[in-house]
């Protein structure tokens, strides 16, 4: 079963937020994995994609965004899952529960970093728990 994982960054704010998902990003990169970056529209994926390439001058996260297609590419940004990159961790900065969430191996969720992330957050903890994910919940200081 997906195994969901909520990270919570103390103290919040968005740009702390968003380092703090790069660099989750990038530790599962390094661990072997496949990663699908789920994010709410176009500009969310193109912000988020820039980012990626920037977050910090001694990190190298090879990445695409989902509609380009190189293959060998193996964290991938887009609005909507793709089912043929087959990647086991999905990342979801969407403030919805992804459509194909119980597809991968591990979901990783953001507790948010404002009032309006973080009722949508509480709203996908509730999704996931009513449906019986296995829930983790992890403090990140800055």
């Amino acid at each position: 079963m997906t195994r969901v994982d909520f990270y919570v960054l103390e103290p919040p704010s968005a740009a702390g937020h968003d380092r703090m998902m790069c660099r989750i990003v990038e530790k599962a990169w390094q661990q072997g994995h496949g990663v699908y970056v789920q994010c709410e529209d176009d500009a969310q994926a193109r912000a988020f994609d820039d980012l990626l390439w920037q977050f910090q001058d001694t990190s190298f996260v090879p990445h695409a965004l989902a509609d380009q297609a190189i293959p060998e590419i193996r964290v991938r940004i887009g609005c909507a899952a793709v089912d043929e990159l087959q990647p086991d961790v999905l990342v979801n900065l969407a403030s919805a529960v992804p459509e194909l969430a119980s597809r991968y191996s591990r979901v990783i969720e953001s507790a948010g970093y404002d009032d309006a992330s973080r009722v949508a957050a509480r709203g996908r903890y509730r999704y996931y728990q009513d449906r019986g994910f296995p829930l983790n919940t992890h403090k990140v200081g800055r």
